[in-house]
């Protein structure tokens, strides 16, 4: 457990940010300039469907962070680890935003498809479901003074929410849906198009490390802020 300790997890997190975050913005800037700028045209959705450089990292982390944030609850609700709850806070304000992203690009690349920006369709519904339990989350873990209540509230409400996963996944196969299939790495797309769209999933996987790590650090300093390390740690940035 030495490494769950809250000052050597504050120190793993600092080193690493750096690095992760460089690393997303290559991984961004490749996908991204590869993808809007060279890529070519769809032959059925023309210029429109760049914005699957967006929509689809997006949507697989959405749900991969739901996932990664159920497997932290379940850490602290069973082995009473304080530091996985604080992981479920810190990844929580990312996942939720990275739903709303899925959100809103999928009703712009949908719009021209369907004819308008929103339908109760399976796959858009379950996601915003999902985007409402991380607002569940987010207000859960507020809504406690107490941290280790908080964090007990905030881990039932991401494991009960699990059953939204599949969901989403196979929703395009267990109903008819307007939903596009699955996005794949097949070889019917062309790798001018595919390779891009790597490069753009690696780069929303490091860009949500990155600022997981980052509000992980602030959630420590927070919760930490009456132990000695953290007044000498403020002292020295004070010396700098």
């Amino acid at each position: 457990h030495q490494l769950a300790a809250p000052p050597r997890l504050y120190q793993i997190c600092g080193r690493l940010v750096p690095w992760l975050a460089a690393a997303g913005i290559i991984a961004l800037a490749t996908g991204w300039v590869r993808g809007f700028g060279f890529a070519p045209a769809d032959y059925q959705q023309g210029e429109s469907y760049r914005i699957m450089y967006l929509h689809v990292p997006a949507a697989i982390w959405s749900m991969g962070i739901y996932a990664a944030m159920a497997v932290a609850a379940f850490t602290g609700l069973v082995w009473q680890m304080k530091m996985a709850s604080l992981a479920v806070a810190a990844m929580a304000p990312v996942g939720a935003v990275y739903t709303f992203i899925a959100l809103v690009t999928g009703a712009a690349w949908g719009k021209p498809m369907w004819g308008t920006w929103w339908v109760w369709d399976a796959r858009l519904t379950s996601e915003l479901v999902l985007l409402f339990l991380y607002a569940g989350v987010i207000a859960l873990w507020h809504a406690f003074d107490d941290r280790k209540m908080a964090g007990r509230a905030a881990g039932i409400l991401v494991l009960v929410g699990v059953v939204n996963l599949p969901v989403i996944h196979y929703s395009v196969e267990w109903w008819n849906t307007l939903h596009q299939g699955s996005t794949r790495m097949q070889q019917s797309i062309d790798p001018a198009m595919r390779s891009p769209l790597r490069w753009a999933i690696a780069g929303f996987l490091l860009l949500f490390m990155t600022l997981a790590l980052m509000r992980m650090r602030n959630l420590i300093l927070l919760m930490e802020k009456r132990r000695p390390w953290v007044s000498e740690l403020i002292l020295k940035r004070g010396h700098r």
